[in-house]
């Protein structure tokens, strides 16, 4: 990185000063660079902004001092707590949740078999889907997600113009053809139509997987997906316009590949979903070894 851009200009973009940059540099090569060095408030403040702009402003304190601790940052709670406050360094709140389900219809509805048991053991057992929508300058764009509740992993997406059940059937495709589940597997999702439909419905027989439905207007039922498009939309969507349906997809892409890799998760541990995924992957390995 210093190769590429000056050192004074890297401390004015994170807005901490070339003395403090300079006095952790030199405390560090004194350490060798090891990960209990101690670092000054400039140094670690020129860290915080940086990880604050690599996740959107995603992460308040909790997160930080998790993703300072996995950069090999040794630093107490409270200090990255009070630092964060003193330089207005805050995670973007989220907005109040919205019901955008249709379910004024006379399709067939399954039963709830998750009752809010959102944690299975093992992956692929337990799998939710919802659709949410952005604004653009040419229109709504509609995004439709699965996802696998053991590691909270996005396995399929679809992004299109429009809310057909071919928005949901194809993320659900993707899942299916990625992970190739054992047959058994129980999709979650509300009651909307496209969720309800024939084909929708047929789709998940002929891959032996069972559905299941919340309660009307309860998004409580569905809580993992609504988190999700809590963090989608706080990330990439408030207080921002799309020109165009192609530039918001780019954006949303992204961002799954980054909630997939690197999104830390208070619920796994403060891991991400492949990295709690491929430990729970390392642990069977090593039992059955």
């Amino acid at each position: 990185m210093k190769q590429r851009w000056p050192i004074t200009l890297m401390c004015e973009v994170l807005q901490v000063s070339p003395s403090g940059y300079f006095s952790w540099d030199r405390a560090g090569k004194r350490g060798h660079g090891g990960p209990t060095r101690f670092h000054s408030d400039e140094a670690l403040l020129a860290h915080m902004r940086a990880i604050h702009a690599q996740v959107n402003g995603e992460y308040g304190w909790p997160r930080m001092h998790k993703e300072l601790l996995a950069r090999g940052i040794r630093v107490g709670k409270d200090r990255v707590r009070k630092l964060m406050h003193r330089h207005g360094i805050r995670a973007r709140t989220k907005r109040k949740f919205v019901v955008t389900t249709d379910s004024k219809h006379r399709l067939p509805v399954a039963a709830d078999l998750v009752q809010r048991q959102f944690n299975p053991q093992t992956p692929n057992r337990l799998w939710s889907g919802d659709i949410t929508y952005i604004a653009t300058g040419e229109g709504w764009l509609y995004l439709a997600a699965v996802l696998d509740l053991h590691s909270r992993q996005v396995v399929g997406w679809s992004l299109q113009t429009h809310m057909q059940t071919s928005l949901v059937k194809d993320a659900l495709l993707m899942a299916c053809w990625r992970r190739r589940p054992a047959k058994g597997l129980i999709f979650h999702s509300d009651r909307g139509s496209q969720y309800c439909s024939d084909s929708f419905q047929a789709t998940l027989k002929e891959w032996g997987i069972v559905s299941s439905m919340s309660r009307k207007g309860n998004c409580w039922d569905n809580a993992p997906t609504e988190s999700l498009w809590g963090h989608l939309k706080t990330a990439c969507v408030h207080g921002r316009k799309f020109a165009t349906r192609a530039q918001a997809r780019q954006v949303i892409l992204e961002w799954i590949g980054f909630y997939n890799h690197s999104r830390l998760h208070s619920t796994l541990g403060y891991m991400s979903p492949m990295q709690y995924e491929n430990r729970w992957l390392a642990a069977q390995h090593k039992s059955a070894a």
